[in-house]
């Protein structure tokens, strides 16, 4: 095109980094609503993640195992430092906490049909326990958050396991959200709480301030259940040392590490985005509070936050978890964001694969929505079916992994059998860049 002054080329124009359409449209928004944006899922942004590690395989410095005839082990056990009744799992994939509330009933129930088919357990997520949910779940793991929602003495004992819930990789040092149009008559009465009036959680414990209240809250919950009970203590990735250091002290069988990868129900979008770290920086720092204190393995590392398949899994291991969780990869395999329902998804504004307001209750799917009429396309046979093959599908492709290795067990996975691709990841995995034994910060390196 040309200038019709000066006949010269126009300056073609550049879309700015920094005020990207994106940004723009969020300012336009805020300065048109005065409020700001709230949403569901985990962090929308590029971050150093699973996907730049690799791993290096075996030829014939290393002798890989083959897969016809040669075993690999996949049996996990949680809760070996103090429980009566540790959990025994199949996989080293569990499902993580999400609450009835933020999901229908029918989706719980396909959680605890998919996880049982799978020999995994499932967790509660906020607002107690549902009789869908206990029924269908073998093992089943209850979240014990600062709102209280649901909680008794009688489901503690009726549980598998009980997870303390400190933070949550989607908003570390923030509460929960449930607005009105999701409390239904169902959900207030299990929380006690009017129908159809927003709710949010608090952001900590009401009965306790730092690590040695957390000691005494641990010792009470084991007196109630009798020692029987593993007690988990969940963290969101913020400073994983320290957090893991403490929480250990305090007695804890479990730590479960979420990365900002993870998802939420729903929360500030400039929380999601914000706060916290990517989980590739947040592993190695727990798994060393654990080695410094000689705990590695006593007591159980689950890591969660964007994992999303067995490769992700086998990588999560191989840098010192003995278990990974899932919740949006879960929610996925369900059904969530299906395609099939993109005609009600533009209708909604969004498209399938970007739908996150899931506060708002409408999800086409059936999933996370309390509407009677909706959650009846949502089949929970179907959905527990779904769940279980992609639990197979994911602890096949991490054995495939593992005996490409030459590992007999996924726990035989080191960080030796990893590389990394870019600086970023090199540095927060502390994993050498490939082609290299080096990455920055390595002890004695100048770099």
């Amino acid at each position: 095109m040309k200038d019709d002054h000066k006949g010269a080329p126009r300056t073609v124009p550049i879309q700015s980094a920094t005020f990207s359409n994106p940004t723009n449209a969020e300012i336009r928004r805020a300065a048109a609503t005065g409020i700001y944006d709230i949403r569901g899922g985990g962090s929308k942004r590029k971050l150093p993640h699973f996907d730049d590690l690799l791993f290096l395989g075996a030829s014939i410095s290393r002798y890989p195992l083959e897969g016809y005839r040669e075993k690999c082990d996949t049996k996990v056990v949680l809760g070996t430092r103090y429980a009566k009744k540790p959990i025994e799992l199949d996989i080293p994939v569990t499902i993580a906490g999400m609450s009835f509330g933020a999901l229908s009933g029918p989706a719980k129930e396909a959680l605890g049909r998919g996880a049982t088919m799978a020999g995994t357990s499932t967790t509660t997520g906020d607002g107690g326990m549902t009789e869908e949910e206990r029924g269908h779940s073998k093992k089943l793991v209850y979240q014990y958050l600062p709102s209280r929602y649901g909680m008794n003495p009688d489901d503690l004992r009726r549980c598998d396991a009980i997870e303390i819930v400190v933070g949550q990789g989607a908003k570390p040092g923030g509460g929960g959200m449930l607005l009105g149009q999701k409390i239904s008559d169902r959900v207030a009465m299990m929380r006690n709480l009017p129908k159809g009036i927003d709710q949010r959680s608090a952001c900590r414990h009401p009965d306790w301030t730092g690590p040695d209240d957390l000691e005494i809250k641990i010792l009470e919950l084991r007196e109630i259940t009798a020692w029987e009970k593993p007690i988990y203590v969940k963290i969101g990735g913020a400073r994983p040392y320290f957090d893991t250091t403490l929480a250990v002290k305090a007695g804890a069988d479990v730590v479960v590490l979420d990365g900002m990868q993870g998802g939420t129900a729903a929360t500030q979008d400039v929380f999601i985005e914000h706060v916290g770290q990517p989980i590739l920086a947040c592993i190695g720092e727990a798994v060393r509070a654990l080695q410094d204190l000689d705990m590695h393995r006593e007591v159980q590392l689950v890591v969660s936050g964007g994992i999303r398949g067995g490769a992700d899994t086998a990588k999560a291991l191989a840098l010192g978890a003995d278990a990974v969780a899932i919740g949006t990869a879960a929610l996925i395999a369900l059904g969530d964001n299906d395609p099939k329902w993109e005609a009600e998804y533009n209708a909604l504004g969004t498209t399938a694969g970007a739908y996150d307001d899931w506060h708002e209750g409408r999800d086409p799917a059936g999933i996370t929505t309390q509407d009677a009429e909706l959650m009846k396309r949502f089949d929970p046979i179907e959905g527990g079916r779904r769940l279980n093959n992609f639990l197979k599908v994911m602890t096949l492709e991490a054995q495939t992994i593992a005996r490409a290795c030459g590992k007999n067990h996924l726990h035989n996975l080191e960080p030796e059998d990893l590389c990394a691709l870019t600086m970023e990841a090199a540095a927060m995995a502390k994993i050498p860049l490939a082609g290299t034994n080096w990455y920055p910060g390595k002890p004695g390196s100048s770099y």
